[in-house]
């Protein structure tokens, strides 16, 4: 799992681009939120041979059918967050530095992986 931090104004598009420019391995499916619904995105996924699972927009002309067996994957991350944010100190955001911040969002993500 990987974590950043952007401003408050950012667009989803720029924390898409900083998780692909790691040097990850590319992901074999990309599971999206209406948000993520961009051309350049799919293209991106597909270029590294990965299968974009995003839904489309409505106000796009050609509608696509969503695999949805594997988009239902997504409320697994979904719970993840979730559970996350009952940690006091994530949902409220205590910290007044982004290094600690993203210090303690590792260990709540180790307390949470030790209890599951």
């Amino acid at each position: 799992m990987r974590t950043e931090i952007t401003t408050g104004q950012t667009s989803e598009y720029e924390g898409f681009d900083m998780v692909m420019a790691d040097k990850l391995p590319p992901p074999s499916v990309l599971i999206a939120d209406k948000v993520y619904d961009a051309d350049r995105i799919g293209e991106k996924v597909e270029a590294h041979g990965g299968v974009p699972v995003i839904p489309m927009r409505r106000n796009r002309k050609i509608q696509e059918p969503l695999d949805t067996v594997l988009y239902a994957g997504r409320n697994l991350v979904k719970r993840c967050f979730n559970r996350l944010k009952h940690t006091r100190r994530l949902a409220i955001r205590y910290d007044k530095t982004a290094a600690s911040f993203l210090g303690f969002i590792d260990i709540a993500c180790i307390r949470l992986c030790l209890r599951h």
